[in-house]
């Protein structure tokens, strides 16, 4: 059967009340209801977390939960934005198992959450049948603004610490890709925030220029599927 994106579970919608202490959100249900949902976003969420927007909840009956609601998609005037930071990486590695990620076809094998060192995960490795190498670290982008798609959307120490170890990695001879998917369907371009992070644009460009590759896609989102759509275009400088 032909692939057709991340499925969605059953979901519920409502009003956005607030977003706050990072992983949280209140939100009135259609019912009425106001509920406290998991907010699985640690970013700052600028341009995501408007207060009366339109969100969807899933629902979880494990009773060990303390919130049983997890926040996934909210509705902006300009597109639907998937928020869960878990997602891309499902997504991508799906995609690329179905073969649908020209750049990085030609691998039998993809593992997740590899460890590259002592201090430091990479979320995808690829490998072929001559056991050639290809390390694959998956941003989630939701900062889009005038059209143009921006990372990170709050300073992120850890992600210049990915980049990094991408850099060595190519410096040893495998491939290293940093791929951006923007969970959204409003973006012409891409950028690094460099008002929000200049370190992170500073070394995104250096590590590209010594051989580590850029990857960017947009998605179409709905209620039931979050799927891979279009290259976006670039821009480092």
């Amino acid at each position: 059967m032909k692939y057709k994106g991340f499925q969605l579970p059953p979901l519920i919608t409502g009003r956005l009340i607030k977003r706050y202490k990072r992983f949280l959100a209140d939100v009135e249900l259609k019912t009425g209801e106001k509920v406290t949902a998991h907010c699985p976003n640690s970013g700052s969420m600028k341009g995501c977390a408007i207060p009366g927007s339109q969100v969807w909840l899933s629902e979880s009956d494990n009773p060990r939960r303390k919130y049983k609601y997890t926040w996934e998609l909210v509705k902006v005037p300009q597109t639907m934005i998937g928020i869960n930071t878990l997602v891309p990486n499902k997504l991508v590695k799906q995609s690329i198992e179905n073969d649908l990620i020209k750049e990085l076809s030609g691998y039998e094998h993809v593992r997740a959450e590899v460890k590259t060192s002592s201090h430091t995960r990479l979320d995808l490795l690829l490998e072929n049948e001559v056991k050639e190498k290809c390390y694959v670290e998956i941003k989630n982008c939701t900062l889009v603004e005038e059209g143009m798609a921006m990372f990170p959307d709050a300073v992120t120490t850890r992600g210049q610490k990915h980049l990094d170890e991408l850099e060595h990695l190519v410096s040893l001879g495998h491939r290293g890709v940093i791929f951006f998917l923007i969970q959204r369907m409003d973006a012409k371009a891409f950028k690094p925030a460099a008002m929000i992070d200049k370190v992170y644009a500073e070394k995104l460009k250096k590590v590209v220029k010594n051989g580590v590759e850029v990857i960017i896609r947009d998605t179409i989102i709905n209620t039931q599927v979050i799927r891979i759509r279009n290259a976006v275009p670039v821009y480092l400088d």
